[in-house]
């Protein structure tokens, strides 16, 4: 791994196993073993200070699983999270350096309190300011910062329409004065129209204040847009890394190939698409080999035995081998 940097965040062979198995006393009667599904394993990247690392990759491949170990409403079951210089192993703190961006801004509001409390909360919590003078004059400037007016602060979580909620939220993240945000699909819920508008505040904000972001996306245009460099997960592994320019002009693993082919082309007036074949296998019983060798157009023998490592940015026997 490059050396550590001020500001930087390094995700060191975080892996994940969650326990399926029945209860001891149904295992005992039934005689069927304990089952254990690892939905991320030895998932190793860097993000500098001031990019955007994306994430991509199908439903059930892990994304939202890592971001909740990297923020810490998760625990991992091993491998190490280092953000400013600071090790968390097995369990983030949160806090002041980090905060998380949700995919439903409804449902990470809590529709009870007004805006000015929901924003106030990390800045009373971590006591960033000396009374209440200063934590009032700082909710204006946070609201302001996101495109809304302070009399927005006495309203409820519900008297907004998703755009604006999503504006409360980000907020909300930066409130503690954190520099690295994780962000779970944060536009997926919004109307194109607002997804754009949200998307220019974002990367404003990241200008501006010099912030990092984790982002996690389906949308591949979205990701094209936000993204410096952007890592694939499949199955809980990741198979390629690279700069967002050259890795939707030249991808390298199959799969991201597969994803890229997938997004509507239009051409001549006639909009194409090419599917992705197959299905993600389950996470209980993967594949031997590389998981993704059942649904490769190019897999040979090895593909079935062994598990490619990350060599040059990517996962892949037929790759490397070229």
């Amino acid at each position: 791994m490059k050396p550590q940097t001020d500001g930087s965040v390094s995700i060191r062979k975080v892996g994940r196993q969650f326990d399926i198995s029945d209860s001891w006393i149904n295992r005992k009667i039934s005689g069927k073993p304990r089952q254990v599904v690892n939905a991320l394993t030895d998932v190793e990247f860097e993000i500098e200070r001031g990019e955007t690392f994306a994430l991509v990759g199908e439903s059930g491949s892990g994304k939202s699983t890592l971001a909740r170990i990297v923020v810490g409403l998760l625990g991992a079951s091993q491998g190490e999270v280092v953000i400013d210089s600071s090790l968390r192993t097995v369990r983030a703190d949160g806090g002041q350096g980090i905060q998380m961006v949700f995919q439903d801004p409804y449902a990470s509001l809590n529709p009870r309190w007004r805006v000015e409390r929901i924003v106030a909360e990390p800045i009373r919590t971590l006591n960033l300011v000396a009374n209440k003078t200063q934590l009032s004059k700082r909710i204006d400037e946070l609201l302001e910062l996101v495109g809304l007016h302070p009399d927005d602060r006495k309203k409820y979580p519900h008297q907004f329409s998703g755009g604006q909620r999503q504006r409360v939220a980000i907020a909300r993240a930066l409130a503690s004065e954190a520099h690295f945000i994780v962000c779970d699909e944060p536009t997926s819920a919004l109307d194109v129209s607002v997804q754009a508008q949200i998307l220019n505040l974002m990367r404003r904000l990241q200008e501006q204040l010099g912030l990092t972001y984790l982002f996690i996306s389906h949308d591949l245009a979205v990701v094209r847009y936000m993204a410096t460099r952007v890592g694939v997960l499949y199955l809980g592994r990741i198979v390629e890394i690279g700069e967002v320019d050259e890795l939707f002009a030249n991808p390298r693993h199959p799969y991201t190939k597969m994803l890229f082919e997938a997004v509507p082309k239009v051409d001549g007036g006639r909009t194409e698409r090419t599917g992705i074949t197959g299905e993600i296998p389950s996470p209980i019983n993967p594949p031997a080999g590389c998981a993704f060798h059942p649904r490769c157009p190019v897999a040979i023998d090895r593909c079935r035995r062994d598990v490619p490592r990350l060599i040059d940015q990517v996962a892949c026997h037929v790759a490397n081998a070229g």
